[in-house]
């Protein structure tokens, strides 16, 4: 295990509210849908809707209990939680910061194409963690509405229309039609520039990608909270909000169902987004997802490991009072 990884895994471990909140009964996450442990071993990117702070921590406590889950993941998220105390594990563990704005937009997506090729790939990494929507519900769904309304789309109530361009350069550069879009040939591509600094849709990838390193799934996540009140995360580490249960309901597509051409694949994206748009309707309506078909309706309350919570705490404790004991002795020693 790499130290960052194990740096990771204790830091995920300082968040015990993890555990009280599945063990005591005071708060749940429940899963419903397709299982995900189809996605096991494969490289997946993760799509998911965008209501509150809480969404990030709902879904590490959701896939904490997976077994090398976690340590796996390269999340994709905005440049002001790289200055928050989780800041510095997504830093050491190299998830991507993309930085919000149209004056920023281009360059972002041109670093991300990078950052792909200059850690995803060569960390061996499974799954890509990416919230399409681009903000927070409560700030994109007058501006998605006007757009909706504008360009002949449906105006969306539970989520926002999302942005396809980081799904684009993901799927140019790691998706399953990727060959397909090469661009220009290997001699052009060695007079360009190597810092990657050039807006090239087309451009030739920085690395050979191998077969196996391939997106094959889409792991569809809709994350609904009770009433249609997102959790924040001062709920989450204060608790001071009434019990409630989060539910994630899973959708799984191989990867060779999104077009590779913009439109095709836009229009892909937005029939997801559409779908949940539904999916959360029917939720807030019933108190449960539809189900496919005629089967019953199946939902896995994760549970978490408490004998795990403890070794990292344990584990934490100890070096943190093993570093202190040196520090100790090296300033006493120079002073």
């Amino acid at each position: 295990m790499e130290l960052a990884d194990l740096y990771v895994c204790v830091k995920y471990g300082q968040f015990p509210w993890w555990v009280w909140s599945s063990e005591t009964g005071m708060r749940f996450v429940i899963e419903t849908g397709d299982e995900p442990a189809a996605c096991n071993g494969r490289r997946t990117l993760v799509l998911a809707n965008h209501q509150s702070t809480a969404d990030v921590p709902m879904l590490m406590a959701a896939w904490n209990p997976r077994p090398g889950v976690l340590p796996n993941l390269m999340w994709i998220m905005d440049r002001v939680f790289k200055f928050t105390n989780f800041g510095i594990v997504s830093v050491l563990h190299e998830d991507f910061f993309i930085q919000a704005g149209k004056a920023k937009r281009d360059q972002s997506l041109e670093d991300l194409r990078q950052h792909i090729h200059k850690y995803y790939i060569p960390l061996a990494r499974q799954f890509m963690v990416l919230f399409p929507e681009g903000g927070f519900l409560h700030k994109r769904r007058e501006v998605s509405q006007r757009f909706a309304e504008k360009n002949n789309l449906p105006k969306l109530e539970y989520v926002s229309l999302p942005r396809a361009g980081a799904m684009k350069v993901i799927m140019e550069e790691v998706g399953p039609h990727r060959d397909q879009d090469a661009g220009p040939s290997k001699e052009d591509s060695t007079k360009k520039d190597d810092n990657f600094n050039q807006s090239n849709a087309n451009s030739k990838l920085i690395v050979e990608t191998k077969v196996g390193d391939s997106i094959e799934w889409i792991l569809d996540v809709t994350i609904a909270y009770p009433d249609r009140i997102p959790l924040h995360l001062q709920d989450v580490v204060c608790g001071i909000r009434p019990s409630c249960t989060t539910h994630l309901h899973y959708r799984l597509y191989p990867s060779s169902e999104v077009p590779s051409d913009t439109e095709g694949m836009t229009q892909w994206l937005y029939d997801r987004f559409i779908e949940k748009d539904k999916l959360l309707e029917e939720f807030y309506r019933t108190g449960k997802f539809p189900t496919k078909g005629s089967g019953p309706h199946l939902a896995r309350v994760v549970r978490q490991d408490n004998l795990r919570y403890l070794i990292l705490h344990l584990f934490f404790i100890t070096s943190t009072y093993l570093q202190y004991t040196v520090w100790r002795a090296i300033f006493s020693y120079m002073w």
